[in-house]
């Protein structure tokens, strides 16, 4: 059985869909800025959310939406350390929860494994500071490596792109990517493979269609790079545009990423980082109890 090696003995088994629940410590996040900037409150809506069935919680201090301005490691760290040790202290299963740090600077991920947490999650594949993957490899941590064509600050919305940046067959692009750049660079650095999943960015620097195009061939991307796969669409631009096909508000497109969740899931996608957990915990339940039954299972 697959599963995600984390820090502090943790691990994720990956037997069903596994919940990623978000949690944006930010003022200007795109669909959730500054609902969870109280450490009060993120920690409410931690364990919220593991009552709602998230199998781990993913945080982080920094937007990473089309346009977002960078945010130091001292103020990442002053924004998500009070929320991870605050969920450390509580009673009950959320004080055990898997953490995700969602981060590109190794400064704040020491920070927050220090103060809790087991898994970085980097959008940037590792690639913006080297000392990330170091730490890592060093702590024993999980690591989520995500491809991107542009960083935040240089990115527009998923469903703005007129044209591609990258042009001919985008998953083979992806897959060349993570098998031959972002992968190898943490596992020379001494990252295990069970502490690695592989994210292949859905919406950073993608059109409508070339993510699209990316969910329904997930599977090839997971067998080619060897190693479990993160969804990250929801509530995202393109996603609106799919199910609305118009301008559309966070908020409109739950219908819409729960239709592309199961989809991914059906592609070969193993965890997925969501908002809505309870709304994805009712879904992939019934999901998996149909294809219980279509295995022959009882």
């Amino acid at each position: 059985m697959k599963h995600w090696r984390l820090a502090n003995s943790r691990a994720l088994t990956l037997d069903r869909p596994r919940l990623l629940g978000i949690l944006n410590v930010t003022h200007d996040s795109f669909s959730d800025g500054g609902l969870y900037a109280d450490p009060g409150a993120a920690c409410a809506a931690a364990e919220r959310m593991v009552d709602e069935g998230a199998d781990a919680i993913d945080i982080g201090g920094e937007s990473t939406r089309p346009g977002a301005s960078r945010i130091s490691a001292a103020e990442q760290c002053r924004r998500v350390i009070p929320v991870i040790r605050s969920i450390r202290a509580l009673a009950g299963p959320a004080a055990n929860i898997p953490i995700s740090i969602d981060t590109t600077l190794a400064a704040v991920a020491r920070a927050a494994l220090d103060a809790g947490a087991d898994a970085v999650n980097d959008v940037s594949g590792g690639t913006e500071d080297s000392a990330l993957v170091e730490l890592v490899a060093r702590t024993g941590a999980g690591l989520i490596l995500m491809h991107r064509e542009r960083p935040p600050e240089s990115d527009i919305y998923s469903d703005r792109y007129s044209e591609a940046l990258v042009e001919g067959d985008i998953v083979a692009h992806v897959i060349a990517s993570l098998r031959d750049h972002l992968v190898p660079l943490a596992t020379r650095a001494g990252v295990a493979t069970e502490q690695l999943m592989i994210d292949p960015g859905l919406g950073f620097g993608k059109t409508v269609s070339q993510n699209v195009e990316l969910i329904a061939r997930s599977a090839e991307i997971a067998d080619a790079v060897a190693l479990p796969l993160v969804s990250g669409l929801s509530r995202k631009s393109f996603v609106g545009r799919i199910g609305l096909k118009r301008d559309s508000e966070p908020g409109e497109r739950l219908p819409s990423t729960l239709t592309l969740s199961l989809a991914h899931r059906a592609s070969g996608a193993s965890v997925f980082r969501v908002h809505d957990v309870a709304a994805h915990a009712q879904a992939f339940a019934a999901a998996e109890r149909i294809a219980a039954v279509r295995s022959g299972a009882s």
